[in-house]
């Protein structure tokens, strides 16, 4: 029997090299991942935002509309989905209808924070924290509220960068205690890093590799030997794909044809390979669809 999607995340979070996730905002991201043949992807909450409601992450986006997301994303791929779960949309409660609902969505792990309502990115300035005890409370209803034993939930503070080193790890310590399966210390500095995997023996931790600079851009080995088990790369591959973007538009407006960046981007056949075009002929063929109506180039 094949191992689920928890289940080799588990596997992969067990491993002896660290698991890159790189960050997706949709069903089409995750199918650009998947064909690049990683073995995990990441649901970014600032991407999710940007792309869903043209808005930064300053905690707009409702529980439904990131469970929705989340959904739509683990759907397009069969590799274990981490997603961004804010802070949990409330309070103990709200947590727990949280990590139902994407569970039920097909999502293999979810990361909660120690912000208050409404939350905001964590490499933005301006946060601020509920009390550890709270944010305990939350990581024991999240972990109470999984169906699945091997659902990861990830207990992230934000205190590193409000009140320093010791104050982040004391209640990333509470959040461990409290039954959180990874460690995730948001925005660490290259002075900080040394200090975090000596202090959280025995339990993995998330490297978050954000774009805004704040935590250095280190190669897969060099987290490793820091002792992270975990990478995301929220936005790089939304990044990538605005500028391109952006300079296809300029070349739109200036030479008023799309002649000449045809040739730089993806073919029409590639593009509906990658949207499963093969799946979907097979399963016509399968299905006895009569050949003058199937779905041909």
């Amino acid at each position: 029997m094949s191992l689920t999607r928890t289940q080799r995340l588990r596997q992969l979070l067990a491993g002896e090299r660290a698991l890159m996730a790189p960050g997706v905002v949709d069903a089409m991201y995750a199918r650009l991942v998947t064909e690049a043949g990683f073995d995990a992807m990441y649901m970014t909450g600032a991407g999710t935002s940007a792309t869903r409601l043209g808005y930064p992450d300053v905690g707009l986006l409702t529980m439904t509309e990131m469970v929705d997301n989340a959904t739509r994303i683990a759907d397009a791929s069969d590799i274990p989905l981490i997603a961004d779960a804010d802070n949990g949309f409330g309070g103990p409660l709200n947590v727990r209808r949280a990590i139902q609902l994407y569970e039920r969505g097909g999502v293999a792990a979810v990361h909660l924070e120690d912000q208050v309502l409404p939350k905001r990115c964590g490499h933005l300035a301006g946060k601020q924290l509920i009390p550890a005890e709270d944010m305990v409370a939350k990581v024991k209803a999240a972990v109470d509220a999984r169906i699945d034993e091997n659902f990861v939930v990830i207990a992230r503070t934000d205190a590193l960068a409000l009140h320093g080193r010791n104050a982040a790890f004391d209640r990333a310590e509470m959040y461990r205690e409290a039954g959180a399966d990874v460690i995730f210390i948001e925005s660490p500095g290259p002075d900080d890093l040394p200090y975090i995997a000596p202090r959280f023996e025995g339990i993995p931790l998330l490297y978050n590799m954000a774009t805004s600079g704040k935590t250095p851009f280190l190669t897969r080995s060099e987290i490793e030997a820091l002792g992270f088990k975990l990478i995301i790369y929220p936005n790089w591959l939304l990044l990538s794909a605005c500028e391109a973007a952006r300079q296809t538009l300029q070349v739109l407006k200036t030479e008023e044809t799309i002649a000449s960046v045809a040739a730089n981007v993806m073919n029409f056949k590639e593009f509906f390979d990658m949207a499963r075009m093969p799946e979907i002929q097979e399963l016509e063929a399968r299905y006895g669809t009569p050949e003058a109506n199937r779905t041909t180039y």
